[in-house]
């Protein structure tokens, strides 16, 4: 794939979901209309870090290429260069997928 041609500013990352499930464990198929959008994807760019109060840099704990859970509701939906991702604060993060 092409380098993103995005930088994210301060402590957001950008992030590409991954495919969910299309069958249950029954094997029964879900159309695409029915199927949640997954909370786990991939940290494809992030930002330099936000600033503690005393102006010293703090660096994101993700990095590129890390799979992360985040909440059902977290970031804001982009499409950069056709593609559908999402950028969300680091806070938005709930864990790194080991």
């Amino acid at each position: 794939m092409a380098k993103l041609k995005f930088r994210p500013l301060h402590d957001r990352v950008v992030v590409r979901r991954v495919n969910s499930d299309e069958k249950t464990a029954g094997g029964i198929i879900i159309p695409d209309t029915a199927q949640e959008k997954p909370s786990e994807g991939e940290v494809i760019a992030i930002g330099p870090g936000a600033r503690d109060e005393s102006g010293k840099l703090v660096p994101l704990d993700v990095k590129e290429g890390d799979i992360i859970l985040f909440g059902k509701w977290s970031g804001t939906e982009v499409k950069i260069g056709g593609e559908e991702l999402l950028i969300m604060k680091e806070s938005d993060i709930m864990g790194v997928v080991a």
